[in-house]
This record gives structure tokens, C-alpha cells and sequence, in this order.
């Protein structure tokens, strides 16, 4: 186990690694005491981004985070990129700090499989998803004709996947700092607060170039595996109590990614209409807007903090 610096909350932080199989899992762990809870990063993201939230919630919780499989600190396993195999990671650690039943937190593809997890394992007190989505039917986007939705999505599915797991020189480093420090300035937040995820993301290739993890094959398997993904079903089903967090404002992609833009402002309403009727439904299912955009880890963490917070206290879940 080695120490890491406190993110500005009074616990002591500490990082270690999990073994599950042939796998070797990154952990931090941000200390406290009270309800315990696993904080779950998005896809090519890292624990790092869970820092500042976390600082807040180890006051009165036992918070620990992780880095999910091939990602950051975490090994890539030997076998595919699967959402079965990620849940069984997720176990695998929550054992090995003998908190089994603790509350799974997540954010974007953390927060889909923080409600997975607590749907599939019973003693699961229940899930906090904070705009974690995937890519719904097209009659869900609301304004735009289903033929112009899959031609978006078939064009947002090619991007996404030229992308991943794409390596560049050393040099090319600068041109991520550079995109880094534009998406700090426009969201409001300093650009240090990414430095550490992309120094856990970073790896090397044998011929001396960059990546930032996953690396290509193993990103490739978990946007497939997210592809797949049906929350709507999940939601209709569980016994589990859920809280999800929808973004409330839409970060801007620019000019040349003006239709993707206009998709995901389709598919915001869409999911607000389906996400309050559904929770008109279903009483084990909260639905509350957070002002922040999808980077709201980075722009709000105190917000995120305090609606975890609000939902543990309602849980009525004790250490």
C-alpha cells in the first residue's frame, strides 16, 4: 500500500491493489467512517476524477475508488472487456475491504454499472447513477425522426471508435494538455484537476508512443459492451432504491460537432419525459437535475457530494 496526497478532506488517502484472478485492480482508498461507498469513473476516465467529491463525502462516509478494469492503474486482464467480468471486479474489491454491501456510486459508464451491480447483487442497498446513459432507442430523441437519429448515431459510433485506444508520439502530449486546459476554461474549473487522470491514463506502446488508456482493443470491447446496454430495463425491473442525476446543461462540442450537439440536446429531453414518467411509476426510483454538465465531478463535486449525501440519509443506511 502507498500514500497518495489528501484531496483537501481531513482522511488519510491511500492507494493499493486488488487481485481478482489474473487481474490487479487499482484502489484508492479516501478513509472515513460511516456508510461505506464505491465511486465508479466513466469510460477512458480514472478514479482521479473522483477526487474532490470524495474529499467531502470521507467526512461522514467510508468512501474507497476505483479504477475500473484497463483503465489507469488497472490491468486489462487476459480475457474481453465485458460487463459481467466488471461486475465481478467490483465484488472482488468491495470483499477484499469487507464492505460487501456497500452503496455503489457512478458516474456515466460507472454510474450504468453502479445500477447493474446493485440490481444483480441482493444485498446491494441500492445505486446512484449520475448521467450514466447509453444510447436509448432513436423514438426517445425528442424533435428528430428516428431515420435521422440512427444515421447520427452510426456517424457518433464511428468517431467514437476511430478514437479509442488511439496512440500518438510524445509530442502529440502537448495537444491533449491543450484540449484539456480549453475544457477546464469553458466549464469553469482549473485544468489541474484533469493532470492526474491523464497521468493514471497514460501508458506506453512498444514502439515508444502514447496511449491514453484503454488501449484499443480492450476500448473497443467496452463501447460494444455499452452499446448493449438497457438501463430503461433495469429500471423497470430492480427491487433496488435508485437515484439517478441528470446533467442540466449541455457542454458545447463546437462548430464541427454541431450535429452531435443537436443529437445529445434531443436526446436530453427525451430522456427527461421517459425518466419522469418512469419515476411517477416507480417509487424506488429518484430522478433530480444537477446544474453542471456532464463533467459535473470536475465543475460541482461539492453538488454531487451533497445529493449523495441527501440519498444515503434517506436510505437510512448506517456504517
Amino acid at each position: 500500500m502507498s500514500s497518495s496526497p489528501s484531496s483537501g478532506g481531513s482522511a488519510p488517502v491511500t492507494d493499493r491493489t486488488v487481485r481478482n484472478g489474473d487481474m490487479e485492480l487499482a484502489v484508492r482508498d479516501h478513509g472515513g467512517s460511516g456508510p461505506a461507498l464505491l465511486l465508479l469513473h466513466g469510460a477512458g476516465r480514472t478514479l482521479a476524477d473522483w477526487s474532490g467529491a470524495a474529499a467531502r463525502l470521507a467526512a461522514d462516509h467510508r468512501v474507497i475508488a476505483m479504477d475500473l478494469r484497463a483503465h489507469g492503474h488497472s490491468s486489462a486482464g487476459s480475457g474481453p472487456w465485458t460487463v459481467p467480468a466488471v461486475l465481478d471486479d467490483i465484488g472482488a474489491v468491495l470483499a477484499a475491504f469487507g464492505i460487501p454491501d456497500a452503496l455503489p456510486v457512478g458516474h456515466s459508464l460507472g454510474g450504468m454499472l453502479a445500477v447493474l451491480y446493485a440490481d444483480a447483487r441482493p444485498r446491494t442497498p441500492g445505486a446512484v447513477n449520475l448521467d450514466g446513459f447509453g444510447q436509448g432507442r432513436p423514438g426517445m430523441y425528442a424533435g428528430l425522426d428516428p431515420e435521422t437519429v440512427r444515421e447520427r448515431l452510426a456517424r457518433a459510433h464511428d468517431v467514437s471508435r476511430a478514437g479509442a485506444g488511439r496512440t500518438f508520439p510524445p509530442e502529440g502530449l502537448e495537444a491533449v494538455r491543450a484540449y484539456e486546459s480549453a475544457m477546464a476554461e469553458q466549464l469553469g474549473f482549473a485544468p489541474e484537476l484533469l493532470a492526474e487522470g491523464r497521468r493514471r491514463a497514460l501508458a506506453g506502446t512498444p514502439d515508444g508512443r502514447l496511449v491514453l488508456r484503454p488501449e484499443r482493443e480492450r476500448a473497443l470491447e467496452m463501447l460494444d459492451a455499452m452499446d448493449e446496454l438497457d438501463l430503461f430495463a433495469v429500471y423497470r425491473r430492480t427491487t433496488r432504491p435508485l437515484l439517478v442525476v441528470r446533467a442540466g446543461r449541455l457542454a458545447d462540442q463546437g462548430d464541427q460537432l454541431a450535429w452531435y450537439d443537436e443529437l445529445m440536446a434531443a436526446y436530453v429531453k427525451g430522456l427527461d419525459r421517459e425518466l419522469t414518467a418512469l419515476a411517477a411509476e416507480r417509487p424506488l426510483l429518484t430522478v433530480r437535475g444537477l446544474d453542471a454538465t456532464h463533467a459535473m465531478l470536475l465543475e460541482r463535486p461539492d453538488a454531487v457530494a451533497a445529493a449523495i449525501r441527501d440519498f444515503v440519509q434517506r436510505l437510512g443506511l448506517r456504517s
